[in-house]
């Protein structure tokens, strides 16, 4: 049963932040031997379930998973073993910090989720959690004004890099720089070494209070180049928070654009391709089971696309706050 819901201060700027809500070549392996190509028109997955809130569903999760205060942006690791979130919960360095849950394998549960702690938190909002696939590479969005190297920093919320050492130190995060980051605010990175065009780092782009857009970083020679739009597949609305299926063959993110299928507020889209050099596809709503009329926030994708997580603000969450919450597909015979 969900806890009763207690006050929490500035829920609208926070939630905002959720749902809006680097430069080198070390993040990234090579592409692995899995295939970057499906035939056109086949579908590897079957249809998402319903959602469920991630303590209700299967292993479950600790009863302080999801709280009276805001958790959002999630994002697990490869191995299954670590789960991040944002979150404004008590007990943090100011704003929105970085938490991490743990579990010793994938069939236990959740456990209560840490604060990371500094140098990855600090008194104003950091958020976004990205680990990328070689464990160690640790990608997030904050508030602090901080440049590189000592220089102005580009403004808004930006992209920060830094490393996981094997003690589980973070090392001192770095601004990814003003080709990257703007004077406008940068949200959700996702790394992806893309087959064809070499490391590419998604993420979204939001200018103050008006509409978001995805873009798109290259990498060349261990630094990531200016950001380009995503082409077909932003809108005139918000898009935001991208997350792509490990062989870049799938691209979800949220939206606010009323098609038929809209079902109100930030509705979580995907797009598809058939190879890694083809251009996107139209973005298709999720649907029902995975949306609702509330606003669903930041998607993320387990390693082996059977799951996918997200923040939503539903009924369920009393829409002053946000819950963590999880749909499942099976992965078809033959794929």
């Amino acid at each position: 049963m969900k806890r009763a819901r207690g006050s929490i201060t500035r829920p609208t700027v926070v939630i905002v932040l959720l749902a809006a809500t680097v430069g080198c070549d070390k993040d990234v392996v090579a592409p692995r031997t899995e295939s970057t190509q499906i035939a056109p028109g086949s579908v590897p997955f079957g249809a998402w379930s319903v959602a469920a809130s991630i303590e209700s569903a299967p292993p479950g999760a600790d009863a302080e998973f999801n709280t009276a205060a805001l958790e959002g942006c999630p994002f697990i690791s490869r191995d299954g073993k670590s789960f991040y979130i944002a979150s404004n919960r008590a007990g943090g360095f100011g704003g929105l910090d970085i938490w991490v849950s743990t579990r010793e394998s994938v069939r236990d549960p959740w456990g209560e989720p840490v604060n990371v702690g500094e140098p990855v938190n600090s008194a104003v909002d950091d958020f976004c959690p990205t680990l990328a696939r070689d464990g160690h590479t640790f990608y997030f969005v904050s508030r602090r004004q901080e440049g590189v190297a000592g220089a102005e920093f580009c403004g808004g919320s930006d992209i920060y890099v830094t490393r996981i050492r094997a003690g589980g130190e973070y090392e001192e995060p770095e601004n990814l720089g003003c080709q990257v980051n703007s004077a406008d605010d940068e949200f959700s990175p996702f790394p992806l070494p893309e087959s064809g065009s070499g490391p590419v780092l998604y993420f979204s782009r939001k200018p103050g209070a008006g509409p978001g857009d995805l873009y798109a970083s290259h990498s060349h020679g261990g630094v990531f180049g200016p950001a380009e739009p995503v082409p077909g597949v932003n809108s005139a609305d918000d898009d935001g928070q991208p997350n792509v299926r490990r062989d870049g063959l799938e691209l979800f993110f949220y939206s606010n654009r009323t098609d038929d299928d809209a079902q109100g507020g930030n509705d979580i889209y995907v797009s598809t391709r058939p190879s890694t050099s083809a251009p996107w596809s139209t973005p298709v709503n999720l649907g029902a089971n995975v949306n609702s009329s509330a606003s669903e926030t930041r998607p993320s994708l387990s390693w082996d696309g059977t799951e996918l997580f997200f923040g939503s603000n539903r009924a369920e969450s009393e829409a002053a706050s946000s819950d963590i919450y999880v749909v499942t597909r099976a992965r078809l015979t033959g794929n």
